[in-house]
């Protein structure tokens, strides 16, 4: 029987396992590139194309509804910030107050009613006592996007600010309909 080296017969081994492996990843790879998606580059359109299906609305600015007119931006930004306060869903729902010394303007916000969804907005109703060179007595809604900051919807006199003698509509048809 011939002699043999036992160091060559375990580099064969070694490099027949290695071909193995290295023919499995080479079938591997070809096969995966079937499952590549190229893009045409003669295709592709550099500005995305306008076929005019869907109508674009008109965007008209919105002009943001004010508590008063009497407020400057710092009664204003104080106001706010009670404003947010008292507005908050998971807050106490009870009376905040604020103040400007410097202007002598204060005021409080009372929220009025449970938050309810309005267009994916949280909103909710206040009444609002402002007090100062003017005052007045305010009954609105204010609205806030998710982690956006509350904004004024609507703001009018409450009921008590009407002229003597001039019931609110809303009153008129609750007496109508007792």
């Amino acid at each position: 029987m011939p002699w043999t080296n036992p160091r060559r017969y375990r580099s064969d081994a070694f490099l027949r396992e290695a071909g193995k492996i290295l023919a499995a990843g080479l079938i591997a790879l070809s096969t995966s590139a079937c499952t590549l998606s190229l893009g045409m580059a003669g295709l592709d359109d550099e500005e995305p194309r306008t076929t005019g299906a869907i109508a674009q609305a008109a965007v008209t600015p919105v002009e943001p509804v004010l508590l008063s007119p009497d407020l400057n931006e710092e009664d204003w930004r104080r106001a706010k910030a009670a404003l947010a306060v008292a507005l908050d869903p998971q807050g106490a729902g009870t009376q905040v107050s604020w103040d400007n010394p410097e202007t002598s303007m204060k005021g409080t916000f009372t929220p009025t009613g449970v938050p309810f969804v309005k267009n994916d907005e949280i909103c909710r109703t206040f009444t609002a006592q402002l007090s100062g060179p003017k005052s007045a007595n305010l009954h609105g809604t204010a609205c806030r996007p998710s982690g956006e900051e509350w904004a004024l919807k609507e703001v009018r006199p409450a009921a008590s600010e009407t002229k003597p003698g001039k019931a609110p509509a809303k009153l008129l048809k609750k007496i109508a309909k007792a």
